[in-house]
């Protein structure tokens, strides 16, 4: 006897959730955060132009360089907004999870081009530290703060999402608004004393932020994608809750997974002898309630009354073969 979250229609070949179109089970997955991210898109462009042009005009590789990270800042929004619209898709006879893992896709590639920006800026902070240039210190001022305006806009709009995919794009705006900090603090110096040293060793300590942020985003992306237990959730204490529930004698085969960053998974065989089928299905329906506390909103429940444990262990794996226990003596 089986119960699972997601129940089945096979009009057009779509599958629903009988939780609503828009789960949340990491917390701050239910705003749209689709019109910020459209917002932020047109204003980084923007000022990437307006970076282009300023850094070419004052002769600053830092302007250039920031200009480069607003750039893909924008490719990041982007991708953000993509992976939004590509979750909303109904799920498919060919798609039955519909297309919710594109946002983890869309974060991994975030985390990715984090990693590569972090170490062109210490590439670059390296070369003007070896072989400094003459900048415009005050036109370089004035577009950088130009800058940092448009980032703190945009990181305004995007801040408090739960979603890894919206988080990664405002991670790259605040790594960028890092960067025109140091660009400004750098065009201060310049203008004050007329020594560039300050360009390269702030942008040095930027790229070390950014590739920090960068790492967390990949552990956490690779996580989801190899389907590990959620960050955060206590395995062995959904377990017990469950084991605690009455009529349930034991669970094993545990599963728990991702399939986006809100949205929570569990399959499990419950072992449970009740005749009665209207009993196993309040015993269900209780399970279901309890699993609700840990965000575990979507679930697959298979009732068994011969009980399978491996090793004595709660969770089999999923390639050992698994025998009913010794009869009693």
């Amino acid at each position: 006897m089986e119960s699972s979250g997601f129940s089945h229609s096979h009009q057009d070949g779509a599958t629903h959730s009988n939780h609503g179109p828009e789960p949340r089970n990491g917390g701050g997955g239910g705003k749209d955060y689709s019109s910020s991210l459209r917002a932020g898109l047109a204003v980084t462009l923007i000022f990437f132009a307006v970076e282009v042009a300023g850094g070419y005009l004052s002769g600053s590789l830092s302007l250039i360089s920031d200009a480069g990270h607003m750039f893909i800042d924008a490719f990041s929004l982007l991708l953000a907004l993509g992976a939004i619209q590509a979750a909303r898709s109904l799920p498919t006879k060919e798609r039955t999870y519909g297309l919710h893992r594109a946002g983890i896709f869309a974060a991994f590639i975030n985390a990715l081009f984090l990693v590569g920006v972090s170490g062109v800026i210490l590439f670059e902070a390296y070369g003007r530290f070896t072989k400094p240039q003459p900048v415009d210190g005050e036109l370089m001022l004035v577009v950088a703060i130009i800058g940092l305006a448009a980032n703190i806009y945009v990181a305004y709009r995007l801040h408090g999402s739960g979603d890894v995919n919206v988080r990664g794009a405002f991670l790259h705006v605040t790594g960028d608004a890092l960067s025109s900090l140091a660009v400004i603090g750098a065009a201060v110096w310049i203008t004050v004393t007329g020594q560039t040293i300050a360009d390269p060793l702030l942008s040095g300590a930027i790229a070390i932020v950014i590739l920090v942020s960068a790492t967390g985003m990949l552990r956490e992306t690779i996580a989801i994608f190899l389907q590990f237990t959620p960050r955060g959730l206590d395995y062995d204490k959904v377990i017990r809750e469950m084991e605690s529930t009455p009529g349930v004698a034991g669970v094993h085969d545990v599963h728990i997974w991702s399939l986006s960053s809100h949205i929570f998974i569990l399959d499990a065989h419950v072992y449970c002898c009740e005749p009665d089928v209207v009993r196993i299905e309040d015993i269900k329906k209780e399970i279901k309630h309890r699993l609700e506390q840990f965000g575990i909103l979507h679930s697959t429940l298979e009732f068994e009354c011969r009980e399978c444990r491996q090793g004595g262990s709660a969770a089999c794996t999923i390639l050992s073969e698994c025998e009913p226990p010794a009869p009693s003596r």
